[in-house]
């Protein structure tokens, strides 16, 4: 299986300006990122970036660049614009790993590719996880995914969904454990065909991704089917704040 990975990485972040070049245990995150991606089997690995700090930085520990432009409204039309620049073919495959994401696992990254190309009639390909606690189940920044028989997602969504109609009843609102069922967090890694990523970007954002604020809702308001599996490695949470980067520093640095 051919295919290749994408890492979006950004100068400008409201929570974490400079994100990509933040030290963790002497390198910075988006080359650690970049070496987690580089152990896949992915047959080439591309840094995608809008500003040149970053780029001289990919520069100088032998990653290949590409440079696009700074106004993209997501990181998904920036992948349209990397794969434009390659001139990928419409059938090959490109897996969108975030540069937020120095320790994820590269058996994952060979997962969600592989997944998409086994399931053809499905236009992306991502990966999800059970949901262990019951603050993660009402948490709206845990994405929360329900999917058919096949493994095609039927929604993703901030609720809870399931929704435990029962248990929350019983108790009068919401649980204090978590109910017995089947709950499944969404992990942000993407795969995807080019024929697809250029036909994303004719599309207006969807109702439902403006209200959720989450950019697959538009590939499923499109009819565009979207394959969910179980994640074969834990994939450690991504840094989003400075007390995320702490604590990486703190877990790196107490293994060297």
């Amino acid at each position: 299986m051919s295919f290749s990975v994408v890492i979006p990485a950004r100068y400008g972040s409201s929570r974490l300006p400079g994100k990509p070049l933040q030290d963790i245990a002497g390198l910075p995150m988006v080359q650690r990122v970049w070496q987690q991606a580089a152990s896949s089997a992915a047959e080439r690995v591309i840094i995608a970036t809008d500003d040149q700090r970053i780029a001289d930085c990919a520069d100088a520990f032998g990653a290949e660049v590409c440079m696009t432009r700074a106004d993209h409204p997501s990181g998904t039309d920036r992948l349209q614009e990397v794969v434009t620049q390659f001139d990928f073919a419409d059938d090959h495959i490109v897996v969108n790993v975030q540069g937020d994401e120095p320790l994820i696992p590269p058996a994952v990254i060979d997962q969600v590719a592989n997944n998409l190309q086994q399931h053809t009639s499905a236009g992306i390909a991502t990966l999800c996880e059970r949901i262990e606690s019951v603050e993660t189940l009402w948490d709206p920044n845990a994405v929360k995914v329900v999917s058919d028989t096949d493994g095609i997602a039927l929604y993703f969504s901030r609720a809870t969904i399931p929704w435990p109609r029962d248990a929350y009843a019983a108790q009068g609102g919401a649980p204090d454990s978590l109910p017995a069922g089947d709950w499944f967090r969404h992990i942000g890694i993407y795969a995807y065909r080019t024929g697809f990523l250029h036909r994303y970007i004719t599309w207006a954002p969807a109702p439902l991704e403006r209200l959720e604020q989450l950019e697959q809702l538009r590939a499923l308001y499109h009819g565009v089917g979207i394959h969910v599996a179980e994640a074969c490695a834990a994939v450690p949470g991504g840094v989003d704040t400075a007390e995320d980067l702490e604590r990486l520093r703190e877990l790196l640095e107490g293994e060297q």
